[in-house]
């Protein structure tokens, strides 16, 4: 069964106000799913945890079961209220190996297991890095789900054997929910086997690599049906489920950052630069990615590898027992540039603009004359100085900054939101509803059922800013050129 766009639309014109949006997140610690009227907006919203497992160094994999019960427990939770259309979400890259049967051969590998490197070698040297830039758009990189099939040809022949489909994690919920197996542009991007620019998978470079295109399954727009449900898991039959988004480009949409001048800045464990963009350029070092955008065009964004996580550590060793908003107050008395004090935030490694795993970080400059309070600074500016150097990589691919969409734990801190509307010199906002991924799923899926008209009026009528933070004429200039030879000098 399949509906036409605007069915549902012509078929409750009356009653658009009562058309109820699911939308659903696969993060990789829990779920979270989110009910969006689609008129007034959000109605309520249940999330569930779910473990993690590292059964090797390096590894990191999950039951996707798991995933499916913490679902069908979030709608019960919610009280299985009643709903016309669905929208996925969830973390990229991973890897659900399905047999014939449609059941799991093995635990799913996620984004982060990074067991994959000599398959990545293989791959860029069987390939040619810059074929596989020219193919995907991107570089082949441990965290890609097309790696951890090959992984899984070369250590465990007999799953191999056995490999009739693989899914993504979000996708593993379409499955459970509809019974089809399907994909959407944004999620199929970060692969690393689908050719974005044509926004399909390119057949030639999977054979290429020796894998069957049956494993992998059908790609979608994020905003087009892809089946309807079939009644298991405490939801109603007859649902039309929609492509939804990776979690990357569905957070965008909740930020509305689907025009070309918004950019989406999320300051959580790691910072994400996110802008939609006209064409499918890409960086040649592969220091930032070009994917399929939710919005039938692309985006490019940059990944820092440690943001609030950078923020985290020097709170837990060197923060001296204070909290984040005592840290803050501390950090805006010191001047601006902390006294010539740099924090290069390189502690886990770094992606962007600095392609370098091995990447480390640390305080430059200290001297006598530095207290808590400049070093408390100077961490805050590292930060945001890594984060702009994110946007510049992405100025070079189209990306423009008219207004930034601050969002996730950072964005409560009204100093950094100051100091980041400083640094890119453009204006911050904060946003009404900062729900993540979750409700760009469920715009999507109104999108797709003709609840709107296209998905950037999906946004200006649901994504609300709460405040406009403009640039206050801080002149960060010359510390920003303090910073930009710090990388070299830690690194080499």
């Amino acid at each position: 069964m399949k509906l036409e766009p605007r069915t549902f639309a012509a078929k409750y014109s009356e009653r658009q106000v009562m058309a109820r949006l699911l939308g659903i997140d696969i993060g990789t610690s829990g779920c979270k799913v989110v009910l969006l009227d689609s008129d007034t907006g959000l109605i309520g919203s249940a999330s569930a945890e779910y473990p993690i497992s590292t059964p090797k160094p390096l590894w990191s994999e999950q039951n996707p079961e798991d995933w499916w019960t913490a679902v069908s427990d979030c709608y019960r939770k919610m009280g299985s209220p009643e709903i016309h259309a669905i929208g996925v979400a969830g973390q990229m890259h991973g890897s659900v190996f399905l047999d014939s049967a449609g059941a799991m051969i093995r635990p799913a590998l996620l984004w982060n297991d990074q067991r994959t490197v000599a398959e990545v070698d293989w791959m860029t040297s069987t390939v040619g890095r810059e074929e596989l830039l020219r193919r995907t758009c991107n570089p082949a990189m441990t965290g890609f789900q097309a790696p951890k099939v090959i992984w899984l040809r070369n250590n465990e022949p007999e799953n191999y054997r056995r490999l009739s489909s693989v899914l993504l994690p979000k996708d593993y919920i379409r499955f459970c929910l509809t019974g089809e197996k399907a994909t959407e542009v944004s999620d199929a991007s970060g692969t690393g086997l689908l050719n974005v620019a044509a926004r399909d998978w390119d057949h030639e470079l999977i054979e290429m690599l020796g894998l069957s295109p049956s494993f992998f399954p059908k790609v979608f727009e994020s905003d087009e049906q892809t089946g309807v449900t079939n009644g298991t898991g405490g939801f109603p039959a007859g649902i039309p489920v929609f492509g939804g988004g990776g979690d990357q480009a569905a957070a965008a949409v909740g930020t509305g950052a689907v025009v070309p001048g918004i950019v989406s800045v999320s300051l959580g464990t790691s910072g994400v630069v996110f802008s939609a963009i006209e064409a499918a350029k890409y960086d040649f070092a592969g220091s930032a990615h070009t994917f399929c955008h939710a919005n039938r065009g692309w985006h490019a964004m940059g990944v820092m590898l440690s943001c609030g996580g950078a923020l985290r550590w020097y709170r837990d060793t060197l923060g001296a027992g204070r909290d984040y908003d005592t840290i803050s107050v501390s950090a805006s008395q010191a001047a601006v540039g902390a006294d010539g004090l740099i924090f290069a935030p390189y502690l886990t490694g770094e992606r962007c603009p600095h392609n370098r795993p091995d990447a480390r970080g640390g305080f430059l400059g200290l001297t006598l004359s530095h207290g808590q309070s400049e070093m408390d600074r100077a961490v805050f500016e590292g930060l945001s100085f890594g984060l702009r150097d994110c946007f510049d990589l992405l100025g070079g691919l189209g990306a423009r900054a008219e207004a930034i969409r601050v969002t996730s734990g950072g964005s409560k801190s009204p100093f950094w939101v100051q100091m980041l509307a400083d640094v890119f010199e453009a204006p911050c906002q904060t946003l009404e509803m900062d729900e993540g991924p979750a409700i760009g799923g469920a715009l999507l899926a109104g999108v797709g059922l003709g609840c709107f008209d296209s998905l950037a009026q999906a946004c200006e009528s649901h994504v609300k800013v709460r405040a406009t933070v403009a640039p206050s004429g801080a002149d960060y200039a010359e510390a920003r050129a303090r910073f930009s030879g710090a990388f070299a000098k830690i690194n080499g």
